[in-house]
């Protein structure tokens, strides 16, 4: 137990020290300030700018908007063609034909929102061509759409203009994302993860039969799956597998990759807000909830399931579905990251996981701002910030106020807009799904566990995560996958875009408001006793919105042992 604990503790230390250089970095990038890397990729952008005939003035909240979308259709055009084309493109060395139109259609919706939720199982169904050209290009677009948007919405609370899509867009992966990848890739490469184009690898087995192993070009695709908060693997297994994540390093590599954009923005935030010791005290909320639901997990994995232990006679820890190159400790912390961060990789199964475990992804994902999607996880943090001044200004009779700009009728809209679409978009289709369980859900396990399935399946969905319970009738048969595929891309569009468009309206009717100065009367919003209230609201919302599902789900699965 104490191994486990400590490398649980050593990588939140290692998390922690990362967050103020890295917030930092990143605020003097979306500043315009001078970074290291100027020198080099300058003239990479200036390019580019060009190349796209991009103009670089500010826009407004509509025109950000419009550009993300545009932007968005043509990339999903683009890469369904390639998934519907590869039995006729090259990079096939398997000689695997496409995928069905519906597949291919929740495929590239699932990688343009973010979420890459798989139906499909990756080795058997897409070819090199398609894992490279179409679901690694979107790896790095779709992180730095989000990245760009979340910026974006900081830019406008503090009273900045919004700034330019494309520029946003391009300075997040030439100067964020593909800096790190490449050099996250060669220490992956050396580390075991394979890089090569070489087709199936054909090995006799000790018993004298011969076995097809998978492979290709793995390294520089888990780098920018876990950093940018993708998820989707290049293998079925995803992080178990070991060509993924072959040792503990690794897991510690890809573990920290995940979580470090996320965490490092609400420092960024502080810094461009001009108010770091809010951003600070936001991250104390975000980490303590974090380390609580890690620890929730980590107790139940290691004390175990009673049941096996009753037959056993002894206390063992649950090692269903999982990797013993990590044990529970490691696959605790990896679950609850993964569904905090909205990356959705896994280096164990999810099914397997006790049933506080199961509370703690689900919990994770109804919330979706510890640490919350990439951008936009930090954006939704600060509408619970704009919420709970609205509320606290109503009950102590202050003027509701936010960095010096009034909270009026228009914020307040557009705020439950983007709270309330992610339970209709998850609620609404489980419900649906599960009045009708064979033909429709398709579920396999029985009882409360069933329940969970669903519910999850859509609300990782939803909130662009792409992990799963597993065990639905996703793939196959062809009726209940077609369900499956054709409902989770509502879901998935609308817990992207809808929340998007609302951050953005409501980021730029933020600018446009006037400074209200400071008075005595003003509520301060960077005081521990405002950042505690604020918890408050974000954990009785989540409560009061998704308990009566965790009633039905994990917590009535928890009491059956």
């Amino acid at each position: 137990m104490l191994q486990g604990l400590l490398q649980i503790v050593l990588t939140l230390l290692i998390l922690i020290a990362i967050v103020r250089p890295f917030g930092s970095y990143i605020a003097h990038i979306f500043l315009g300030e001078k970074t290291f890397l100027d020198s080099v990729i300058n003239p990479v952008d200036s390019m580019i700018y060009k190349l796209g005939g991009l103009r670089t003035e500010s826009m407004t909240g509509w025109q950000y908007a419009r550009a993300v979308l545009y932007s968005n259709l043509v990339m999903g055009i683009f890469v369904y063609l390639i998934l519907m084309l590869q039995g006729i493109l090259p990079l096939n060395p398997t000689g695997l034909s496409s995928p069905t139109w519906d597949t291919a259609l929740h495929t590239t919706l699932s990688f343009l929102t973010n979420t890459d939720q798989q139906h499909y199982s990756s080795e058997t169904t897409l070819s090199y061509a398609s894992q490279i050209l179409a679901l690694g290009f979107l790896m790095f677009t779709s992180a730095a759409t989000g990245l760009a948007v979340g910026i974006a919405f900081i830019r406008g609370l503090s009273g900045r203009s919004l700034g330019n899509f494309y520029v946003d867009l391009t300075k997040s992966i030439t100067r964020i994302l593909l800096p790190i990848s490449v050099v996250g890739a060669v220490v992956l490469v050396i580390l075991g993860v394979p890089e090569t184009l070489a087709g199936t690898a054909i090995a006799t087995t000790l018993e004298g039969s011969t076995q097809a192993i998978a492979r290709g070009t793995v390294a520089h695709f888990e780098i920018i799956k876990q950093l940018g908060e993708n998820g989707g693997g290049f293998f079925a297994i995803n992080s178990a597998h070991p060509f993924e994540n072959p040792n503990s390093i690794s897991n510690l590599i890809e573990t920290l990759a995940m979580v470090a954009i996320p965490a490092s923005l609400i420092y960024t935030y502080g810094i461009i807000a001009g108010n770091k010791k809010q951003g600070w005290l936001l991250f104390w909320m975000v980490f303590t909830i974090f380390v609580t639901l890690i620890g929730i997990t980590a107790i139940g994995e290691y004390q175990g399931n009673p049941l096996v232990n009753q037959l056993l006679g002894e206390q063992q820890p649950n090692l269903e579905g999982k990797e013993v190159r990590f044990g529970w400790a490691q696959t605790a912390l990896w679950a609850v990251t993964t569904t905090a961060t909205m990356c959705g990789a896994v280096n164990g199964m999810h099914d397997s996981l006790m049933p506080v475990g199961g509370f703690s992804t689900l919990f994770n994902m109804f919330l979706q701002i510890i640490w919350g999607g990439q951008g936009t996880g930090t954006a939704y943090l600060f509408i619970y910030l704009i919420l709970t001044v609205f509320l606290t200004g109503l009950m102590v009779g202050r003027t509701p106020e936010f960095l010096g700009r009034k909270v009026e009728k228009r914020e307040i809209v557009l705020a439950s807009v983007i709270l309330l679409v992610h339970p209709i978009l998850v609620l609404i289709p489980s419900a649906i799904a599960l009045a009708f369980p064979d033909t429709l859900a398709g579920i396999s396990n029985p009882g409360f566990h069933g329940i969970s399935q669903v519910v999850y399946e859509y609300t990782s969905a939803a909130a662009n995560n792409g992990s799963g319970l597993e065990g639905l009738a996703d793939s196959q048969p062809a009726s209940t996958a077609l369900w499956w595929n054709l409902s989770t891309c509502i879901s998935l569009l609308g817990g992207r875009y809808i929340p998007i468009i609302a951050l953005l309206l409501l980021a730029d009717s933020m600018a446009n408001k006037q400074p209200v100065p400071e008075t005595t009367g003003t509520l301060r919003t960077d005081t521990t006793l405002f950042t505690s209230v604020t918890a408050g609201v974000i954990l009785i919302l989540g409560a009061l919105t998704f308990f009566p599902v965790l009633a039905l789900g994990a917590i009535a699965e928890a009491f059956q042992f």
